[in-house]
């Protein structure tokens, strides 16, 4: 599922190909019952103006301008934007197309649930209405120590609670604990200021590391989590296995031995 890495790749992409393009036409495409997207008023807003610049606030992503309209895009678990030029084929499972002047296309591609686009008059409005926390980026240490360290519940579920600040996900999550050596299942209240601190600077440091490559997961490290997430892996940082366990209906992979 995209997480915050993701969400930026994505966002360079249209920062890099897609701005300064006056709108022509924005369409829907085939069997869109299943996800949230703008109905004929609102895509017509969009039309004649163009994306001057872009925002990522945790997994959401924004294009518009100064004085709006914007886009703000949820990719969900499996969608992406393309853009792409006229005389190439659109992405499979495009379920919104932006149609610029000239030969620039800008698709969302998404072929499960959960993803959505919505027309907005600008992103802190739109970030303020669903009540997500800060950006996981942009937490201060003793910020995060407070949220995480005063939950109550599974730590895991904690780093993933989008109001309590934005970005992390089932994967990153996973990663963050496991290099910090912490069960995924214990409480934050039972966390020490060391550990709470050593989360912080772990999930700012891997969600850099993911940015760094593109989000091309065969770049990251071999001793990273995300190669072994197997049950019964061997674990690359100890002798301990991989096991999985369901925490919040989610999935959790984790090293028995060195994740305590």
């Amino acid at each position: 599922m995209p997480e915050l890495p993701e969400a930026e790749a994505n966002r360079l992409r249209i920062e890099r190909d897609c701005l300064n393009r006056t709108i022509e036409a924005v369409e829907l495409g085939e069997d869109t019952d299943y996800l949230e997207l703008p109905g004929d008023n609102e895509r017509k807003r969009l039309v004649g103006h163009q994306f001057t610049q872009t925002h990522r606030h945790g997994k959401l992503i924004f294009a518009g301008s100064k004085t709006g309209p914007w886009i703000g895009v949820h990719l969900g678990m499996t969608g992406s934007l393309r853009p792409f030029d006229e005389d190439d084929s659109p992405p499979d499972y495009a379920k919104f197309l932006i149609r610029f002047e000239g030969d620039r296309r800008l698709a969302f591609s998404c072929p499960r649930k959960l993803g959505w686009v919505r027309v907005i008059d600008s992103p802190e409005a739109e970030i303020a209405r669903i009540e997500y926390g800060p950006d996981a980026l942009e937490i201060d240490r003793a910020t995060f120590a407070n949220v995480i360290g005063g939950s109550r519940g599974a730590t895991k579920s904690a780093l993933m609670d989008q109001r309590k600040f934005a970005g992390v996900g089932n994967l990153w999550s996973d990663e963050i604990l496991y290099r910090v050596g912490i069960d995924p299942e214990r409480k934050g209240t039972d966390l020490s200021e060391n550990s709470l601190g050593d989360m912080h600077e772990a999930m700012r440091a891997i969600l850099r590391a993911v940015m760094d490559t593109g989000a091309y997961y065969d770049r990251l490290p071999d001793d990273w989590l995300i190669h072994t997430r197997k049950i019964g892996a061997a674990c690359p940082r100890c002798n301990g296995k991989i096991e999985k366990t369901k925490i919040g209906g989610r999935s959790a992979y984790h090293c028995t031995r060195h994740q305590k």
